[in-house]
Parts: structure tokens; C-alpha cells; sequence
């Protein structure tokens, strides 16, 4: 009965549920085994809910991929259903897709195998599932719902009455009085048992209510309550003291503190603060925990204004949380910015927006986005490809992997509506990705890694000039892309416009 209920809300309930900060879908492009794959898992609107998964291959030497949601973590996670087999489109071979049912919410993967002419690879991404819209209940699915209870309600009542009155009649005799009265007697019990079946009902659905309203708020971005402290030393906490809650595993809502959070890219919390309303600056910073639930950082010189806060961290269950605020600051006089710290100051984003292709690094190097002419479209998977140059146009060999990555990416809409914060690998945690990995090699029993080319947290050589990130714009807009690279031992910051159709 309670999951007949569950389904039932998700049909009736007419909230609007954001997570991640307007961008739900989930974007990768790394390697199963001999194979690289660029893959977009487009989650349902509601949970229960399909998914849609598209896979494009690098090479045409891929024949066939099977397809599995499972758990990321905990019981589950290492019992796949059976497998969907992704249909291969006549137009385009290397391009597949696979439609698969998410019927749980929390942290959960999606597995391929992959089979082709160099043999087989496995892959396994991570994906928070959550619910994005429910929709309402159609009047005449209302109305049917409506007569059926009155019906069973009448029957309740009736069907004991005439049990009392002719149960023992023989056939042909009057009905004396007392079976009249017999029968009157049990009509009425039968009302108050209807009248509290319904009541019961009536309390359970409304509870059944309350905690998809629970499920629909958890996943809304949590508010950040960010404070200056001693003049320069930001604190951020959940708001009003909340704790983060997620999913577990039974089904039911759990509450993970913010001392229960793991790293991602080496750090507990990243932390980008944005002017506004200009976007004309902006801080990818690394609190410090303070205290159990709260972090703190030791800001930079800032010019006094209003700024937006977005935190990014992740649960021990793999799940990624992006908590929003905002705080009034006063001239900042701070130290000067250390480790993976990084700063970006430029020009104005206003209206009307033009795209931007060249973008200047502190020492007269740039970094050119190698896009076309073609006016970008949203919800359409790309990867946006990027190159670092020196002063007089050849390659910048002097690149590092910045906390583990060729570079890392945050994409804002002007109206805020969008925040993402993106690697070359996509837009999926490194932590929750590692989560899976490990899971995928503890429990492979084909041998096969599926292991993606991430570079080594702890590497410090020289990488590529070029790199990609592979997204989706999830509606259209103005947007601001802020990026970071690490070079020659020092951080540095680009950024870049792009008018979204």
C-alpha cells in the first residue's frame, strides 16, 4: 500500500525541484576499456522515472553495449538487474542509446558493458538521482478515482446490511422486524467502518505527502549562511544549522552532518564566490572545516559588494551538494591567495551579450575556445575545447594538472538559474567517480577495469595545451564560463561568455 501511495504523489504532486543548481543531466567522456565514450545520462523529471542514456563512440569498433542501474554504494550495489541492451541507430553506428527505469532517489550508477572488435570494457558513472518535476494528476483520472471510492463506500455499507437482514431468511418469508433491525444495526457499523478506513487512508496519503514534500525540498540547492567573522574570515554552514540530508538506502530520509563529508579533488569544500550583479569577478576558494557543521575561509582582498556563494561538497554516500547563498561584504584587505586557490577579474557581463572566443592570461598568454560559428543550442551534449598559447601564438607547454585535472570549469547563467562546476572528464564528482570505479573493479568478474584516463591526484609533469569539457546547456541564456589551470606553478584564471539558444 505505502508504494502504491509513493507512485500515486509522484503523479499528484505539483512541485518544481532543482538540484546541483539547475543542471540535473549528467555528462562524461572517458574510456571503457579500449573504447572512449562520450555519454549523457538524461535523468527523468520524476523518480520512479526513465532515464534516457546516449552513448557516442570515438570509433566505429564498438558492436554493442549493455546498459544497468544499480547503487553507488551500499546494498545493491554489487547485484546488477539485468541489463538493457542499447539500440544501435541505423544512421549513425557509434552513436547508441539505452532507456532505463531509476526508481529510487540518492547516489546510484549507471554501468556499461561494452563489447567490439578489441574485446570488451566496462564503465560505471556515478548519477544523483533526484526528482525534478511531478506532475499533476489528470481530472478525469480525479473524477474515475472519485466515483470508485463512492462506490466502495456504498458497497461497505450495503453488502453487511443485506447480509444481517437475509443471511438466514428462508426463501419466501417475510422479513420479520428484528432482522430489519438487525440489518439497520449492521449498515451502520458499516459506515463507521468506512468513515474510519478512509480516515486512515486519508491520514496515510496525507504522511505519504509530507515525506515526497521532504524528497522534493531535500532536493532543492540547500541554502548556504555565509558570515564575515574578525573583518576578513568567511563561515559557511547550512543555513539555520540544517543538516544535509540524502536518501538512504532503505527508502527512507537520512541526515549526513557536515563533518560526515568526503574529499573531492583534495578538498572537503569548493567554494566560489561571484560579484554581483556584474560577474565581474570571481574566487574558487578551499575552506577549512571550523567546526562539525560549519567551514571557514581566510578571504583575499576583495572590493566591498554583494557576492554569491556557491559551496560544492560531497556526502560519504557519493551524493554532491551545492548549497547557495549569498553575503554583503565590506573592502576586504586579505593576505595574498596560496595553493589551489585562484582568483579572475575581467569585464562585465551584460546585456547584449557578446560571445567571447580569446581570453587573456596574466602574463600575456591566452587561452582560446576553439568553437565555431554554429550558435550553440540547448540541451545538446558538446564538448567545448580549449587551448593554451603563448604570447606569440605557439603551444603553452608549461601547463599542470590542477588538483588532479588538466583544468576545471564553473558555468553560471546570468539569472543564476545555473551552476556548474565541471572537469574534463564531465560533470560528475571526482569522488563519487572513484566510489564507482572501485566498486566496478571489486565486483568486475570479466577482468575488464573500465578505468578512465584521470590524471593521478598526486602527479605534478607537464600535460597537454589543449583540453575539453564535455556539457550541456540545460536552457537557454546568457551564460559566463570561469575557468582554471595550474602553469608553471601558479593557478590561473580565465573566463568566457556564450549566448545559449
Amino acid at each position: 500500500m505505502r508504494n502504491v501511495l509513493i507512485i500515486f504523489l509522484i503523479l499528484t504532486a505539483s512541485t518544481l525541484a532543482y538540484a546541483h543548481v539547475g543542471s540535473a543531466d549528467a555528462f562524461y567522456e572517458g574510456n571503457a576499456g579500449p573504447y572512449h565514450l562520450f555519454v549523457t545520462v538524461r535523468l527523468p523529471n520524476v523518480i520512479p522515472g526513465i532515464a534516457e542514456i546516449e552513448m557516442r563512440s570515438d570509433s566505429p569498433d564498438v558492436e554493442s553495449i549493455q546498459v544497468v542501474p544499480l547503487r553507488l554504494t551500499g546494498p545493491g550495489s554489487d547485484l546488477p538487474p539485468t541489463p538493457d541492451i542499447a539500440k544501435q541507430s541505423t544512421e549513425d553506428p557509434q552513436f547508441f542509446v539505452s532507456k532505463l527505469w531509476f526508481m529510487e532517489f540518492g547516489s546510484m550508477q549507471v554501468r556499461m558493458a561494452v563489447n567490439g572488435s578489441k574485446g570488451k570494457g566496462v564503465l560505471s558513472i556515478p548519477i544523483a538521482s533526484f526528482t525534478r518535476q511531478s506532475l499533476p494528476m489528470a481530472l478525469w483520472l480525479r473524477v474515475l478515482l472519485g466515483i470508485s471510492v463512492c462506490i466502495l463506500t456504498v458497497g461497505v455499507v450495503l453488502i453487511p446490511g443485506a447480509i444481517a437482514r437475509e443471511s438466514t431468511l428462508p426463501p419466501g418469508k417475510a422479513l420479520p422486524t428484528v432482522n430489519k433491525r438487525r440489518g439497520w444495526f449492521a449498515m451502520a457499523l458499516g459506515l463507521l467502518v468506512a468513515f474510519a478506513l478512509l480516515y486512515q487512508n486519508k491520514t496515510e496519503w496525507n504522511l505519504e505527502a509530507s515525506t515526497y514534500k521532504s524528497y522534493v525540498d531535500l532536493l532543492k540547492p540547500p541554502k548556504a549562511e555565509a558570515k564575515l567573522v574578525g573583518g576578513d574570515r568567511l563561515v559557511i554552514r547550512p543555513a539555520d544549522k540544517l543538516l544535509l540530508p540524502i536518501v538512504g538506502q532503505d527508502g527512507m530520509s537520512r541526515e549526513v552532518k557536515m563533518d560526515e563529508l568526503i574529499p573531492d579533488h583534495g578538498h572537503l569544500m569548493h567554494l566560489f564566490v561571484i560579484s554581483m550583479p556584474r560577474m565581474d569577478k570571481m574566487w574558487h576558494l578551499h575552506p577549512d572545516r571550523a567546526d562539525s557543521d560549519s567551514f571557514a575561509q581566510k578571504l583575499p582582498s576583495m572590493p566591498a559588494g554583494q557576492y554569491e556563494v556557491f559551496a560544492d561538497v560531497v556526502d560519504k554516500n557519493g551524493f554532491p551538494w551545492t548549497m547557495v547563498g549569498n553575503v554583503n561584504l565590506p573592502q576586504i584587505n586579505g593576505a595574498a591567495l596560496v595553493g589551489d586557490d585562484s582568483e579572475w577579474q575581467g569585464a562585465q557581463l551584460k546585456a547584449p551579450l557578446i560571445d567571447s572566443r580569446i581570453a587573456q592570461l596574466p602574463d600575456g598568454a591566452r587561452m582560446v575556445w576553439e568553437r565555431s560559428d554554429v550558435p550553440i543550442k540547448a540541451n545538446a551534449p558538446m564538448s567545448f575545447k580549449f587551448h593554451v598559447e603563448t604570447k606569440d601564438g605557439s603551444p603553452a607547454h608549461e601547463l599542470e594538472p590542477y588538483m588532479g585535472m588538466a583544468a576545471h570549469a564553473e558555468i553560471v547563467c546570468s539569472d543564476l538559474s545555473v551552476f556548474a562546476h565541471i572537469h574534463p572528464n564531465g560533470s560528475v564528482p571526482m569522488a563519487a567517480l572513484d566510489m564507482a570505479q572501485a566498486g566496478l573493479m571489486a565486483h568486475s568478474s570479466s577482468g575488464a577495469s573500465g578505468m578512465p584516463m584521470n590524471m593521478d591526484m598526486g602527479s605534478s609533469g607537464p600535460i597537454s595545451p589543449e583540453f575539453k569539457f564535455p556539457y550541456g546547456f540545460p536552457h537557454a541564456g546568457d551564460y559566463r564560463i570561469f575557468i582554471q589551470i595550474k602553469r608553471s606553478g601558479q593557478v590561473q584564471s580565465a573566463a568566457f561568455d556564450a549566448h545559449v539558444q
